[in-house]
């Protein structure tokens, strides 16, 4: 499932290429045809993250709100914000993007951009996805504009030099701005919305009164914001947390450090559009992480391999109906 860095990078995506102009909104599939004819011809006024969940608000007091779920993502084409990662991607944004980066393939111009930090500077590139069940790539300009649908695209919103396309959400609806607001307010606070000392309080009284264990804490939308299954088991072995141990019994500071912990790596997964939980790398290493979950995580998808620290084998189990990954010597 995409977790909260992704969807922050759409939401950015949206801020530069639609905020301000006037949508053509369709939907293909027709499962979201009354709404898409509801924003027909309205004008973007903003758009924003919070959690796992986007927020895009047109002129008439409404709101289009997209939760990705399991499935979902969003194909960007047209003239879009590039680095590295989205080119690797070519233009999808929001499925986990675990293939990698490969650096060594990124192409940077004179001033430095398509650098990793470059998601919001103001240089675009035209890419175009050509999607189907196997295959994707870029395309040139000669390529038909607007471009072809393919497959089951729920909402496709279109500007005269960008266009976005939906599949797969769990959830594509049309709010008020008071059913904006309360969906919000049943969200957990969120690093990069609002204050974030705020948001660690919140957390940590949170947590601090629940008996339920910490792993599957994380793991709650109306707890914390935008921790997915990626995240929860490398913040945990960060922490050295066995994650069964109830929310109540975890110390405070420990609370206030996943919190802070959170913080940081959000923030790296919106630069890098990757889920970078190991520190101190080589440039080498950091290349290879890039490249290849392998080398990103400490403890994700390593069942069975001995611990990164200790040399214990990694142990999975399911929690919550979620594999959970962990080192049952380093997170005792």
């Amino acid at each position: 499932m995409p977790e909260g860095h992704s969807v922050h990078r759409i939401a950015r995506q949206f801020q530069r290429n639609f905020v301000g102009k006037t949508l053509q909104a369709s939907s293909p599939q027709g499962r979201f045809a009354e709404g898409a004819a509801v924003l027909d011809g309205r004008e973007a006024l903003q758009a924003k993250a919070v959690g796992k969940q986007m927020f895009l608000e047109v002129e008439g007091e409404l709101w289009l709100r997209v939760h990705l779920g399991l499935y979902g993502a969003w194909d960007f084409s047209g003239e879009i914000l590039v680095d590295p990662t989205i080119a690797s991607a070519n233009g999808r944004m929001g499925q986990t993007n675990q293939r990698g980066t490969d650096l060594d393939e990124a192409i940077f111009d004179d001033a430095g951009e398509n650098s990793l930090s470059s998601i919001g500077a103001p240089r675009r590139a035209r890419v175009h996805v050509r999607m189907s069940e196997q295959t994707s790539g870029l395309a040139d300009e000669g390529d038909q504009w607007p471009p072809p649908v393919v497959g089951q695209v729920r909402l496709r919103l279109l500007t005269d030099i960008t266009c976005a396309d939906l599949r797969g959400p769990t959830a594509c609806e049309l709010q008020t701005p008071d059913e904006m607001l309360a969906t919000v307010a049943r969200l957990g606070p969120d690093p990069l919305v609002g204050d974030p000392a705020e948001g660690e309080e919140r957390f940590v009284r949170t947590v601090r009164r629940k008996a339920t264990p910490i792993a599957l804490l994380l793991m709650d939308q109306a707890v914390i914001s935008g921790i997915g299954n990626v995240y929860r088991a490398e913040m945990l072995f960060r922490a050295r947390l066995n994650p069964h141990t109830p929310g109540r019994d975890v110390p405070e500071e420990v609370v206030r450090e996943l919190w802070r912990d959170w913080v940081k790596l959000l923030a790296i997964g919106v630069e890098t559009g990757q889920m970078m939980t190991m520190d101190d790398l080589t440039p080498e290493q950091y290349r290879a992480a890039m490249a290849h979950r392998d080398d990103r995580h400490w403890v994700y998808h390593r069942a069975g391999l001995p611990c990164r620290v200790c040399g214990t084998e990694i142990a999975l189990e399911e929690i919550g109906a979620r594999k959970l990954y962990w080192c049952p010597s380093c997170q005792r």
